[in-house]
């Protein structure tokens, strides 16, 4: 099993705007004075060059435009709704946002067919918004793809029988744990996993200060360090600006972690040297998508394993 890919799929927004859906537990997300659709162009501006700078190490990107007439302020992520895997399968996830499911959309699909992929299978997990349970794809699995260990933080955004069901369905290991934020003098669940850790072929960038329970903190550390990866701790003020909301991928030549500007000019020297002994780092500024979005550059990638077509 490969825990990186060369191939991605990125949504380009149309009706990008902080989503009031969502704001309600990404404690991210933050409102400005600019008129919505200054907020879309710069959006669109920083997409573009975050699209082109992956291109330009010979990362395959998928670039598929979002449908205007659905005011989807949130399609820049899809990463939330679909995972693509080895086996072929597609798993399709239910989101806590009405206005998001919109984003779940058959072209996107034919458009992977039609680059010579083979779709085998959809595992569909959406039928539990009917009953307001959701499980947010990668935003709230860490999938260690080599060790078959899904890593889980729980959240309004993350419920727990789903993680166990999508563990046996996918044969994954479940790492189940709570991971908190300090908000306006309160500790609240952070509310995707994927902005606390991220976990590549040889190492995992991970807040561990956000795991209160000692217990749990441990179980997580030692399942990390027993697959043999280097742990690379970052500080909550560094996760609140994106330093955990990272992705590895595999360039024409060479491995890269990608993040954004804000998450590289947070880390420390030591912090850069950890992770450049492993791969290189391909940062982008994303100011305005996570400003308004509450999300980063991980966030805005949903990574292609399906296999190519004999």
């Amino acid at each position: 099993m490969k825990q990186i890919t060369d191939t991605l799929v990125m949504i380009r927004p149309v009706n990008f705007r902080m989503n009031e859906e969502t704001a309600v537990n990404n404690y991210f997300q933050k409102t400005t004075e600019d008129l919505q659709e200054t907020v879309n162009k710069k959006a669109q501006a920083e997409f573009d060059a975050f699209a082109d700078k992956l291109k330009s190490v010979g990362v395959h990107v998928i670039v598929i435009d979002d449908i205007a007439s659905q005011d989807s302020p949130d399609s820049i992520f899809p990463n939330n709704w679909v995972s693509f895997h080895e086996n072929g399968d597609v798993a399709l996830y239910p989101m806590f946002a009405k206005n998001r499911r919109v984003e779940r959309r058959e072209d996107i699909f034919e458009k992977i067919e039609a680059e010579g992929r083979f779709i085998r299978n959809f595992v569909d997990y959406t039928s539990a918004e009917l009953e307001n349970v959701f499980l947010e794809g990668t935003g709230s699995l860490i999938l260690d793809r080599q060790n078959r260990k899904a890593y889980c933080a729980l959240s309004p955004r993350a419920d727990e029988d789903l993680i166990i069901e999508f563990c046996e369905d996918f044969e994954y290991t479940p790492i189940i744990f709570n991971a908190y934020q300090s908000h306006e003098g309160e500790r609240l669940p952070i509310y995707h996993t994927n902005v606390m850790m991220c976990v590549a072929e040889e190492f995992a960038v991970i807040c561990l200060d956000t795991i209160d329970d000692k217990k749990e903190l441990k179980l997580v550390a030692d399942s990390l360090a027993q697959d043999g990866k280097e742990i690379i701790s970052i500080s909550e003020e560094q996760m609140n600006n994106f330093a955990g909301n990272m992705l590895q991928v595999q360039g024409e030549t060479e491995k890269f972690l990608v993040m954004s500007k804000a998450a590289h000019d947070s880390l420390t020297e030591k912090q850069i040297q950890s992770i450049e002994k492993h791969c290189k780092i391909l940062s982008s500024d994303l100011t305005t998508i996570e400003t308004h979005g509450g999300g980063s550059a991980r966030c805005m990638l949903a990574e292609v394993f399906i296999p190519k077509a004999e």
